[in-house]
């Protein structure tokens, strides 16, 4: 039997911070599907309630309005911390909340899990390699990040979640698991968070101009969101050795116009392109390595990019008529 049958062979009480995102949801969704209990704790600062509307009154489903900023005292198995604004346009807005949501809640979801003596989840991100030197990313690589810059309130937050991670790892024997999240899209993205993906779908929707700002020549790498999750499951599933931190994202790699391009396409978009200056200590690189991931969870992503803008159009299709639905197929 392998590692990850083992441990999702009984059922589970789950607390996932940040659940009424919109990574968060779609881990609540996959956690039920698996059995468990579910205790989805959110302050809705970024999170929606649209999110996770289907799954009130699931019987296995519980939801707690909670920051994470604040100690938090309830009895689980496992604990998945993703809370935290995770798009330029939602941490810079109150960049001192943000350090704390990623620091304190650090804090406070460790002290749980050490208090419980349970495995522990953390939802870090490529942004702690900054605009790197390396190309693509491996984990090993320490990074090159500006830590005065308007975007250290998340890229430094999240690299001090990751010291404390491993601290109190190695410093309490705590069960840790660290996944460093590379540009993820899907359903349930907000419309108006400022991430590439959706900004360009919502432009090309309206038949506005999409907004490109540099050369357009700088380069991402997209995974949908259900592979993403997979590579979650996955890698919570490893036996206790296995700390991470892993790389999870999609290394086929693109330039921002060509998915400009390729939105206008399927979406059948009249949008024009515009230029704009590129913003401050924007990455100018951005491919994860996965080796790693290939080989201790047997993870590469199955959906391509085309496939997954297609369900994410749809998603925003349905949800500037107004009738957005968050289940997708």
């Amino acid at each position: 039997m392998s590692a990850r049958a083992r441990h999702y062979e009984s059922t589970r009480r789950v607390l996932v911070t940040g659940g009424a995102g919109f990574l968060g949801s779609h881990l609540c969704d996959r956690l039920l599907a698996a059995g468990h209990e579910v205790v989805c704790a959110d302050n809705l600062f970024t999170g929606s309630k649209r999110n996770i509307a289907h799954l009130h009154g699931h019987p296995r489903f519980e939801f707690l309005r909670h920051d994470v900023t604040l100690p938090l005292y309830i009895e689980v198995d496992e604990i998945w911390n993703l809370a935290c604004p995770a798009s330029p346009v939602h941490y810079q807005h109150d960049p001192v909340q943000t350090t704390k949501t990623s620091v304190h809640g650090a804090i406070n979801m460790l002290g749980l899990a050490k208090r419980l003596r349970v495995p522990i989840f953390q939802a870090s991100t490529s942004e702690v390699y900054g605009d790197p030197e390396e190309h693509p990313q491996r984990e090993e690589y320490w990074g090159r990040v500006n830590p005065i810059g308007p975007r250290s309130c998340y890229d430094e937050g999240k690299r001090c979640a990751e010291t404390l991670f491993f601290d109190y790892h190695r410093q309490h024997g705590l069960q840790i698991k660290v996944a460093r999240i590379f540009n993820t899209y899907g359903p349930r993205m907000h419309p108006n968070d400022g991430r590439v993906v959706s900004n360009f779908i919502v432009q090309a929707l309206r038949n506005e101009p999409i907004t490109l700002y540099g050369s357009g020549e700088q380069t991402r790498s997209f995974c949908f969101v259900d592979d993403l999750i997979e590579g979650f499951t996955r890698l919570m599933a490893t036996p206790g050795a296995v700390t991470g931190p892993i790389n999870l994202g999609n290394p086929a790699e693109f330039t921002i116009r060509e998915l400009a391009e390729r939105v206008i396409a399927l979406s059948g978009s009249a949008s024009a392109i515009v230029m704009r200056p590129l913003p401050t200590d924007d990455p100018k690189q951005r491919q994860p390595d996965i080796t790693r991931a290939a080989h201790l969870l047997d993870w590469t992503p199955k959906v391509d990019l085309d496939s997954g803008l297609r369900a994410t159009i749809a998603y925003f299709e349905r949800l500037l008529a107004g009738e957005a639905s968050p289940r997708h197929g």
